[in-house]
């Protein structure tokens, strides 16, 4: 199938108490995601006694408004099947999108990696967006705490900030810039009471990415490096405000590099490295079609399907980068590129291997 018909699917993460159940209660309220299957794994934290079940199986309610929740007992592609199979008995009503509820102490990346690339789901749906709960008043405690949630910022397309309302000033500047250094260019939204516009979680990632243009150009906000320059990446936090092993690295290339070559640094890097990758973005200038670049997005060792844009989004025709990294020293990233992509080189740069 065409990315147009497949079914979007949001993900929504977020630490224990963060405000993910809160924010989910009122946007399954409005008309926006009245057609729309929730699914809540075993362990999920979602109340929705106050939406009214208008009937109900073991593991699948359906609420007055429309919704439909099911809770996951085993594997989400199951969970899926379950669904589709539902509704070829016309037991369900068909649905246009899906809302995923992670646990609070789940890692996103399974959820993320299932979506991504396993032949069974992305022929039937897609990836639509991760979307990330950070509570404004505890936030850089539990950041600097869990490596969970730490985790389920840095891949986020975007984050809800929730508690605004109760949160002091100087707690507000301080979250907003330590996710700012956690993921840059990221949108953060403020979130009062739970109440959020619902656009605000839908369809907010890559794809269609023709349509996207200013969220690439946000994804590479931060001032880059260049490859073959000096190194500097833009981790300003010290291991007190968060996890230190955490780092984003940015890279700039002048000259369109060959696909082919980068192409293959990147498998490389995903599967040697792609544990300790958790988000890379970038926009490539490929020198077979300088004027159409490549859109690469990823999280640990599974990418999306490279998209070829029609045009460029803004007039910077350079490759540009952006990697969120952990326990990774970066240096590693410059000098592979400049071995397989052959950019940047000095006469006699060392070529590390990954």
């Amino acid at each position: 199938m065409s990315h147009d018909q497949t079914i979007p699917v949001t993900v929504l993460t977020g630490f224990l108490g963060s405000g993910k159940t809160t924010v989910l209660n009122h946007v399954l309220t409005s008309s926006e995601l009245a057609d729309t299957a929730v699914i809540i794994n075993e362990f999920g934290e979602v109340g929705l006694d106050h939406l009214l079940v208008s009937g109900s199986t073991e593991t699948l309610i359906v609420l007055d408004n429309g919704c439909l929740c099911c809770t996951v007992r085993g594997d989400l592609i199951e969970t899926f099947a379950d669904l589709e199979g539902r509704i070829a008995r016309g037991e369900i009503a068909p649905f246009r999108r899906v809302v995923i509820e992670t646990t609070g102490l789940a890692d996103p990346a399974p959820v993320l990696h299932t979506l991504m690339a396993d032949p069974a789901v992305t022929q039937r749906w897609h990836l639509a967006g991760v979307i990330t709960t950070v509570d404004a008043v505890n936030g850089a405690r539990t950041l600097a705490a869990h490596r969970e949630a730490l985790k389920q910022a840095a891949v986020a397309d975007r984050i809800l900030l929730t508690k605004c309302d109760i949160a002091s000033s100087d707690e507000l500047a301080a979250i907003r810039a330590l996710l700012r250094t956690l993921n840059p260019g990221i949108p953060v939204a403020d979130v009062i009471e739970g109440r959020v516009d619902p656009s605000a979680i839908l369809d907010v990632g890559l794809r269609p990415v023709q349509q996207r243009a200013g969220d690439i150009a946000r994804w590479l906000t931060e001032e880059p490096v260049r490859a073959g320059h000096a190194h500097h990446d833009h981790h300003h936090h010290d291991a007190s405000r968060h996890d230190h092993r955490i780092k984003t690295h940015s890279i700039i290339v002048d000259e369109p590099v060959s696909w082919g070559a980068f192409s293959y640094w990147l498998e490389l890097l995903a599967a040697l490295r792609g544990e300790e990758m958790l988000r890379v973005k970038g926009i490539v200038a490929v020198s077979d079609h300088p004027e159409r670049p490549m859109v690469i997005h990823g999280v640990q060792h599974i990418f999306h399907p490279p998209v070829q844009l029609e045009a460029w989004p803004s007039g910077d025709r350079r490759t540009r980068i952006v990697f969120i990294t952990r326990d990774m020293d970066t240096d590693d990233l410059e000098r592979t590129l400049r071995r397989f992509a052959k950019v940047g080189a000095a006469a006699g740069a060392p070529a590390m291997a990954v």
